[in-house]
């Protein structure tokens, strides 16, 4: 079997999947969240943290339940970290750095899952366990929470109130994120994923001494580091380490984990409107981008140029042979084109345009299909803009599901769009004058400016990859990309919410003939023309200097 049939094969089979998940799961989710009871379990931690689930919420509150528990979680991570050196289980490591302690709570909690540190040479059991793998879930059920209140927004009528945050976090991660982790745990330990607490042991002796490994519940991490859209690997080579992904069965099943809720919420999203077929339009630009980057991506990493590609049988630097170009491109473009960010192969040893397309990936906003909550909530936002661009070509106030796009909604959604783009190129750009920060470089021309702005690029839009070659444990890097990651999570938020409240004080209005038709193919495809032309023209420039010059002059 060719290597590239073995790659269709596998997008065929990952289709297939996500296809029999789509809709128990979507449906499943929906009942979630509108559900008026409470299970037993979900009483008590209600009791415990002292809050009534049944308050109805405007989004002021909404959003300030979601930055109190957000700022809380950096702080006892944060504490965590720094005190690991006292805890027992630590393996014997010191505690962490400030500056690189405020990194990784930054980063954790902000669902990107940075690492500027080897977590098998610095982190113990019970901050990888009791600080890290608790923040993989929390971290992604605060951004479903916000995708589920801008939904309501659009269902609502004349309350403005989009739910309860604290209602919607418990539910996200006890009756969704918990019991489908548990289940994949088990699988990946089946596929040869190890799971234990054992301490630091010699593996084998090699020339000029021995390597030790330090055991972990990885499983139990490694599937709601994908699941939740998180990325953090338990050891520094991510999941291209035989620990956390041991063979072609588990990559395959761990691509399935990342892309499976951020698809099957398209449906939970049609149910909540009452239309299944608004969902189906959003989930086809979200499919339409994914299929379109993994065919180029593989095009680009199987093209030969040169003896050492056509020995190879393509770009295979950087690359693992237990799965192979294919393996590795489809694993790229679905960890950029979602928040997740785990890597199985080096991004920065892809060809200079494949690179560019892992990057492209994370500046689109990451949704298609996105982070877990984060890629419909920015991918509803850009079907806001995408009905305005409609209406300013046919004279007619913009309409979406019933509500009127007027001057206040385009404005937040226009800043939502403009968070990002400023963050990535403003640090980037500080990044390249500074002095200092260059030398962190391991590579100089594009490729080296690629290194940087992969980096803020990754870090802002809540991703977590590295290019690879950037030495980001400084107190540059930590502390500029930290920043980044809180700033690129929550300040979007913000507008999200306040969108979300604002729609939900209308009347939904009648459809009428001139209705635009938003369920209809016709749409998705000016979605998805939005999506790129917005992007192309807002980062161009950064990538014309980095990868597309690389790519061009290879």
């Amino acid at each position: 079997m060719s290597p590239v049939l073995a790659g269709v094969l596998q997008v065929l089979a990952l289709v297939v999947a996500l296809g029999l998940a789509y809709r128990p799961l979507g449906d499943h989710m929906a009942r979630v969240y509108s559900s008026e009871k409470h299970l037993r379990v979900e009483k008590w931690i209600y009791r415990t943290v002292g809050v009534d689930p049944n308050t109805r919420m405007r989004w002021p509150a909404y959003l300030r339940g979601v930055l109190a528990f957000s700022v809380v979680s950096v702080l006892f991570l944060y504490l965590l970290q720094r005190l690991q050196g006292s805890l027992p289980g630590s393996l014997g490591f010191v505690s962490i750095d400030p500056d690189q302690a405020f990194n990784t709570a930054a980063s954790f909690v902000a669902n990107t899952n940075w690492q500027s540190y080897s977590g098998e040479q610095a982190m113990g059991h019970v901050v990888q366990t009791g600080g890290l793998a608790v923040q993989n879930f929390v971290s992604a059920a605060v951004g479903t929470a916000v995708a589920v209140s801008l939904v309501r927004g659009f269902a609502g009528s004349r309350t403005g109130e989009l739910g309860n945050f604290w209602a919607d976090l418990v539910r996200g991660t006890v009756r969704i994120l918990l019991p489908i982790a548990v289940v994949g745990a088990l699988v990946l330990v089946a596929c040869g994923v190890i799971q234990n607490f054992s301490g630091i042991h010699e593996v084998g002796q090699f020339t000029g001494g021995s390597q030790q490994w330090n055991g972990g519940a990885v499983a139990s991490q490694e599937v709601i580091k994908e699941l939740g859209t998180n990325g953090g690997g338990y050891f520094n080579a991510n999941s291209s380490h035989p620990f956390e992904n041991p063979n072609g069965l588990s990559n395959l099943f761990e691509i399935f984990l990342i892309l499976v809720i951020p698809f099957a919420l398209t449906r939970t999203f049609g149910r909540m409107v009452g239309s299944l077929k608004q969902g189906y339009a959003i989930l086809g630009t979200m499919a339409t981008i994914w299929v379109g980057f993994t065919a180029l991506m593989m095009w680009t990493e199987f093209s030969h140029n040169g003896p050492a590609f056509d020995i190879a049988g393509g770009a295979m630097e950087g690359k693992e042979t237990r799965f192979g170009i294919a393996g590795s491109s489809i694993f790229a473009v679905t960890t950029t084109l979602t928040s997740t960010g785990a890597v199985n192969s080096f991004h920065s040893s892809y060809t200079g345009l494949g690179g560019g397309i892992t990057m492209l990936g994370m500046q689109l906003g990451e949704i298609a299909p996105g982070g877990v909550g984060s890629g419909l909530y920015g991918m509803l936002v850009m079907a806001v803009i995408a009905v305005f661009i409609a209406g300013l070509m046919v004279g007619r106030t913009p309409e979406y599901l019933g509500k009127k796009i007027g001057t206040r909604e385009i404005k937040l959604a226009a800043c939502y769009l403009l968070i990002t783009p400023a963050l990535v190129l403003c640090f980037t750009a500080a990044a390249m004058a500074l002095p200092t920060p260059p030398h962190s470089m391991l590579n100089s021309g594009a490729h080296g400016f690629s290194e940087v702005l992969y980096a803020y690029t990754s870090g802002a839009n809540n991703n977590g990859s590295a290019f690879a070659g950037l030495n980001a444990d400084t107190q540059w890097f930590n502390t500029s990309i930290g920043l980044a990651m809180l700033l690129g999570r929550f300040l979007p938020m913000v507008f999200v919410l306040a969108l979300a409240g604002s729609l939900a004080e209308q009347k939904p209005v009648p459809v009428t003939p001139g209705t635009l038709g938003t369920h209809r193919p016709l749409f998705s495809g000016l979605l998805a023309g939005t999506i790129l032309i917005i992007t192309g023209l807002t980062y161009f420039p950064a990538l014309a200097l980095g990868p597309l010059a690389e790519g061009l002059a290879s």
